[in-house]
């Protein structure tokens, strides 16, 4: 199965991505738009941890986002158990020096495409810190529409923040 949109390309992360996973990933500006299970500072033990825990992902529901054929970031779709099986997270993040270029539109409209439609998923949603203005962006342009603001649900950085959910249905 191929997954491209243009210059972007999915594909497998491989440990030969390790030393520019590692390069991109340790990055305050990318932690501080993440979820703390997200280490910081990223270290190369970080980089073989995670790319031992989605080598052998059935389905494949992780990603290396390439640009031009160089590894750029990562994106990520986690499944919900029971009643949520139809359902699903999705996750992502670019490394600094390629921001503001599309990519991470791109990258949604490609993952989003693959959770309809080879997952067959009917809903995706996105939480994101109230901060991050850039990715709520990037959702809107992807037709996720914010269902609603969680107060004070995040604990970022020693501050409470709130944690806007944005979603986007199959038949929407």
């Amino acid at each position: 199965m191929e997954l491209t949109s243009g210059a972007i390309e999915f594909r497998p992360i491989r440990y030969p991505d390790k030393e520019t996973l590692v390069k991109l990933a340790n990055n305050k500006n990318i932690w501080n738009n993440l979820r703390d299970l997200f280490p910081h500072p990223y270290t190369n033990a970080d980089a073989q941890n995670f790319i031992d825990s989605v080598k052998l992902q059935k389905p494949r529901v992780t990603f290396a986002i390439t640009y031009n054929y160089k590894f750029v970031g990562v994106i990520g779709i986690i499944l919900q158990p029971d009643v949520y099986r139809k359902g699903a997270e999705i996750g992502y993040w670019i490394g600094e020096p390629y921001w503001n270029k599309g990519i991470s539109t791109d990258a949604l409209k490609l993952a989003t495409d693959y959770g309809f439609n080879e997952l067959k998923l009917e809903r995706l949603y996105a939480g994101v810190f109230s901060f991050n203005h850039a990715s709520k962006r990037v959702l809107e342009k992807c037709g996720y529409e914010l269902e609603g603001i969680s107060r004070n649900a995040v604990f970022k950085n020693n501050n409470l923040v709130d944690e806007f959910r944005y979603a986007k249905l199959r038949l929407a």
